[in-house]
């Protein structure tokens, strides 16, 4: 049985207008997404895919086209939505229980009912015992493990992941790459995770939606419902549908 759909982009499209010239971002994007997914936005870097998840968060306007959550349009910020930046954003003058907490202290919900919130996301993500830790003491990996616990402690209904494992070594990489799933199948949201690496797509998503250069465009959809989880990165079908992506794109496979 098909997942309902939660979210819809139509017709999006984002021009940056600049004395200098204008430049397109975006062109004639629409996509769902469906509750609880795992969907990835693949294409190459500098695409257009962060303005698109800038849209969905309601942090850029789109210059045309629409977006819906739940059936009603996305005017501004919205509580429901999360994001995880790939530069953690972290204050470094706070611990992780405090970073973590900072969502929910500006929502004025009580220190103690924070403090309880923000220990379950740090345990969630493997940090029990480091919730006294500045991000200075943290390596980067563990650094995201505290964006992603923040994240999930607001309690959205959308997570929005912008190339969070980018700045990683290749080992923490795929390391954070099963964990997020281990996290997501304990918790499940909804997630919309943008990267340029096609092996990183293809182990994480339920769905992948591939972009053309900037402007992005959609160039085409991958159901990924045939590959079973945990996967396997030499598993035959695995290895079918990388090649077959990075036949119709020109991706780097970091």
């Amino acid at each position: 049985m098909e997942k309902k759909v939660i979210l819809e982009a139509s017709h999006i499209s984002k021009t940056f207008f600049s004395s200098r010239g204008d430049m397109d971002a975006i062109e004639d994007v629409s996509l769902n997404v469906r509750k609880n997914e795992f969907l990835v936005l693949l294409g190459p870097g500098q695409c257009g895919k962060t303005v698109l998840l800038n849209i969905i968060a309601g942090l850029v306007n789109a210059t045309s086209g629409t977006i819906t959550l739940d059936g009603k349009p996305i005017t501004g910020t919205n509580s429901s939505i999360a994001f995880v930046f790939q530069r953690t954003g972290l204050y470094e003058w706070k611990t992780a229980m405090e970073n973590v907490e900072i969502g929910l202290k500006y929502k004025g919900v009580p220190k103690e009912e924070r403090r309880k919130v923000a220990q379950k996301y740090l345990e969630l993500v493997g940090l029990k015992g480091f919730e006294n830790s500045y991000p200075k003491a943290l390596s980067g990996g563990m650094k995201q493990r505290v964006g992603i616990a923040r994240a999930y402690a607001a309690n959205p209904e959308i997570l929005l992941m912008d190339e969070p494992f980018g700045a990683l070594d290749a080992q923490t990489r795929y390391s954070m790459q099963e964990e997020i799933l281990k996290i997501w199948s304990q918790e499940t949201r909804t997630v919309i995770f943008v990267t340029n690496n096609i092996e990183e797509a293809v182990y994480l998503g339920d769905r992948i939606i591939q972009f053309t250069e900037r402007p992005a465009r959609v160039k085409k959809e991958y159901d990924l419902s045939c590959l079973s989880r945990p996967r396997n990165y030499v598993d035959p079908e695995f290895l079918r549908i990388r090649t077959e992506i990075s036949d119709n794109e020109e991706l780097a496979l970091e």
